[in-house]
């Protein structure tokens, strides 16, 4: 059997594409064959370059004849293989067409997920735009109603933004995620993702942020009651009493060691100040109140 010549394939594709005199309508539907076979032969010769534009016309031909499903599975193909070439805008860029392809087909799941995709093969390189897809792809699920398909996102989101110490964005993103929980009745997931926000603004030191985050999640009986709930009560009695080794023994409990890992690590380094002011405080706000009374 004679060898595909790719090149020659390409070629046939743009004389099917390109309007001329003689040619006064482009013909997609021929051109796309072309173009995925060119594609499959450049990839399989390691012409990452040549493969990635070819699947990326293959793409635009699916969508000239919409089909975006398959538009935007041939994007997701040029995007691996950007990220192969370490052309990073255009992983970004692929993705995010990508994303917008599958919600035109109603997919809310292939359009969150591409996103997700993306955010990943970022997460080290862009951590920045990693953490807008990532927001993208759990706002994409949300809308959908589909929360409990984000969890890993909104944890993954987590690790990105403690990493770039951005903590108060992190407590934020876990408090969304306990929400999230909330709404699809996974009270596990929830208490964890609280206990997880009260750990971050304790590893920042901010014991007032701790205490409201702590009192406004206690509204919901199922963290009061439950051994996150009773764990972030006890951490909070500690710091006002300024025990610093109590702090650290709670820490090693059960209940924090079954938390996403990069909380644990957070955890482990309780206190990270001076927490005899904090207890100090407490005493003396207490004897205020004795005079009062």
């Amino acid at each position: 059997m004679a060898k595909v010549d790719p090149e020659k394939l390409m070629i046939k594709g743009e004389k099917l594409t390109k309007l001329s005199f003689t040619r006064w309508t482009s013909d997609w539907k021929n051109a796309v064959f072309l173009y995925e076979q060119a594609a499959n032969e450049f990839r399989a010769r390691r012409s990452d370059e040549k493969a990635k534009i070819a699947f990326e016309k293959a793409s635009k031909c699916h969508e000239m004849i919409s089909q975006p499903w398959d538009a935007a599975k041939h994007l997701e193909s040029a995007a691996n293989l950007a990220k192969q070439l370490g052309q990073w805008n255009e992983v970004l860029d692929f993705f995010r067409r990508a994303s917008e392809l599958y919600n035109e087909c109603g997919r809310s799941q292939p359009a969150a997920d591409a996103l997700a995709k993306g955010a990943r093969l970022l997460a080290e390189v862009n951590p920045e735009e990693a953490i807008r897809l990532f927001n993208d792809a759990c706002g994409i699920l949300e809308e959908d109603g589909k929360e409990q398909m984000a969890f890993d996102l909104y944890r993954d989101a987590t690790d990105v933004y403690i990493k770039l110490e951005r903590y108060t964005d992190a407590a934020s993103i876990l408090l969304r995620w306990g929400l999230a929980a909330d709404h699809c009745k996974a009270v596990n997931s929830q208490c964890k993702a609280y206990l997880s926000a009260i750990l971050v603004y304790l590893y920042t030191h901010d014991f007032k942020q701790a205490e409201k985050c702590y009192n406004d999640c206690s509204q919901i009986d199922a963290f009061l009651s439950s051994d996150q709930g009773r764990c972030s009560s006890k951490l909070l009695a500690a710091y006002e009493e300024g025990d610093a080794e109590e702090i650290k023994r709670i820490c090693l409990s059960s209940t924090i060691s079954h938390l996403d890992h990069m909380i644990i690590r957070l955890a482990r380094k309780l206190p990270t100040g001076d927490v005899t002011a904090i207890g100090s405080k407490g005493a003396e706000e207490a004897l205020d109140e004795d005079d009062l009374t």
